[in-house]
């Protein structure tokens, strides 16, 4: 049964479109935004919940917070899927918006580790799962629900206002911030008034729930209700549907793997490398961020439009083939202009350490284990922004372009003196670990970048909520695009800032990180030209339902 047909009984006004695209977009927005002030405050959240004298530990700690919420999403997407598929489209989003909103709100309630000892971060955690199970519902539905009310000549437009409200989200969580910042004292802001953010999420809900209760039920599903076409366990369905594995696989990585680590490198990623790595001025960072995600709001939905003109793989094929060609150097040039002593110092008098058992393990204190003498030295020189190289040696020892440092053992006992020693030494060498205030030609150059990162996010994630509509049968849609989409996003886009930290604490190369999207885009590329349909967009029942054996991956 397509969906025309299921439609038929009701084609949707124009009116109700457009409420339909408003209240599913701010709906979308509020959410994001809710998921989102966390990372956006990720040093205030490690200073009040994860405080330890590791800086490196501290951030990755804040990061495996963020990770913990992501990872719950296909969890969400299983149950709230499975809910969408049974009970409709609208009662479920309705249902994971308020979630959501209740479990932001309590975080900026929960009192600091100084308060309560460990209470404190496991009750963050606790709060980031509902979140995690409540974003796992929240993008299927809302996708969904707007496709099902298109006309199918215009599905990649339409839809591309559910993509760009992910990106709202982010802007909406950076002036709430900025915001903040303006109107209470800095001291104060970092005290207290950073929990501010969480707590509005209250007035966000209230917004989005008196939207969302206007709409009515998607007419696709309504038709598929009337006319008993319903699936029996959408679950299980997801799996058996002939063809679905397939095209779950091909969702999985193919769109979803790309998508999710060119969105987080091009946002979270940058937001990390200037405020912690570079050193810049967090409202700076925050200020240049606001700019190019406004800006780049456009870019998907124009990418949306086109992908209903050329298809939906086309974009999505450009933007990984560009972003393998132009992450690293992205990075390069961010690096160079937001602190260009850092850079210059690196290249001018590059840091060599030298010693015995010279590795280091950020989670080593929560092994109950402590990195030896050289890994400390590791250690803070990853926390500081530098980059080293290693060479073994049965002595332990710190050289700058070619002088050696004198080696306290008093480092070994204070991380603090250590970190303070070591960053004197180098300063003395022209590297620059002041708070990078950047002039405004660098500004420009900086956001330009930002712009060029966010086009590559655009082109892989302006089309997908059409293209993943239109891969699966209606009756199990909500399902069969949740899992995979929130798999991919879960796991492989919400463990990037886990995992890139750690791998640059381990090779003390601040770049190395984003290794992992490269490898990861790569992979997603082979699996979408080989797995995505050519050509122009196509409702599912035009596609084969039951196709013939899939071709080995090359």
């Amino acid at each position: 049964m397509s969906d025309t047909a299921a439609a038929a009984h009701h084609e949707p006004s124009a009116k109700e479109v457009r409420l339909v695209i408003a209240a599913s977009s701010a709906g979308t927005v509020f959410e994001w935004y809710d998921f989102f002030i966390y990372g956006t405050l990720f040093s205030l959240i490690g200073a009040a919940f994860f405080p330890s004298d590791n800086e490196t530990l501290q951030i990755l700690l804040v990061w495996a917070g963020f990770a913990i919420g992501f990872g719950f999403r296909p969890l969400g997407a299983i149950l709230f899927g499975y809910l969408g598929d049974k009970l409709g489209r609208k009662y479920t989003f309705l249902v994971t918006v308020t979630l959501m909103g209740i479990a932001t709100a309590g975080v900026g309630l929960v009192p600091s580790a100084a308060s309560i000892g460990l209470w404190a971060p496991a009750l963050v955690i606790f709060l980031r799962i509902l979140q995690g199970l409540a974003l796992g519902g929240e993008y299927g539905g809302a996708a969904i629900y707007v496709a099902e009310h298109a006309p199918p000549e215009k599905r990649g437009f339409y839809t591309s206002f559910i993509q760009a409200s992910v990106v709202g989200g982010f802007i909406l969580s950076i002036v709430v911030v900025l915001a903040c910042r303006a109107l209470i004292p800095e001291e104060a802001f970092n005290d207290w008034g950073w929990r501010v953010p969480f707590l509005l999420s209250v007035i966000l809900l209230g917004i989005s729930l008196w939207m969302r209760l206007k709409l009515n039920e998607s007419p696709v599903f309504r038709a598929m209700k009337e006319a008993g076409e319903m699936s029996g366990n959408p679950f299980v369905e997801s799996f058996t549907y002939p063809g679905n594995k397939k095209r779950i696989f091909i969702a999985l990585f193919g769109v979803t793997g790309i998508l999710t680590t060119i969105w987080y490198s091009a946002f979270f990623s940058s937001l990390s490398f200037l405020q912690r790595d570079m050193r810049v001025d967090a409202s700076y960072v925050e200020m240049i961020l606001l700019v190019a995600a406004t800006l780049s709001l456009g870019f998907y939905l124009l990418v949306g439009k086109w992908s209903d003109k050329v298809g939906r793989k086309k974009p999505i094929i450009v933007g990984a083939i560009l972003t393998l060609f132009v992450l690293f150097p992205l990075f390069w040039g961010m690096g160079k202009l937001a602190n260009p002593g850092l850079e210059e110092a690196a290249e001018r008098s590059p840091v060599v350490v030298s010693g015995p058992e010279c590795t280091t393990n950020p989670f080593a204190e929560l092994m109950n284990s402590e990195n030896s003498n050289c890994g400390k030295i590791l250690e803070t020189l990853t926390s500081s922004g530098v980059r080293y190289e290693r060479v073994p040696a049965d002595e332990l020892s710190l050289t700058v372009g070619g002088e050696a440092v004198a080696i306290d053992q008093a480092w070994f006992d204070d991380g603090s003196l250590r970190r303070d020693s070591i960053q004197a030494a180098l300063t003395e060498r022209g590297f620059d670990f002041s708070t990078q205030r950047p002039p405004f030609i660098s500004l420009l150059g900086i956001l330009g970048i930002l712009m060029v990162a966010a086009l590559l996010s655009a082109l892989t994630y302006g089309s997908v909520a059409a293209l993943l509509s239109e891969m699966f049968p209606p009756k199990i849609r909500y399902s069969s695009m949740s899992i995979p989409y929130h798999i991919g996003a879960g796991y492989l886009g919400g463990f990037l800032p886990l995992i890139a930290g750690f791998i640059v604490a381990r090779t003390g190369d601040i770049y190395a990180g984003l290794w992992y999207t490269w490898v990861v885009v790569a992979f997603g590329l082979i699996v979408a030209w080989w797995g995505l349909p050519d050509g122009p967009p196509t409702d599912f029942e035009d596609s084969h339902e039951d196709p013939p054996p899939s071709p080995v991956l090359p």
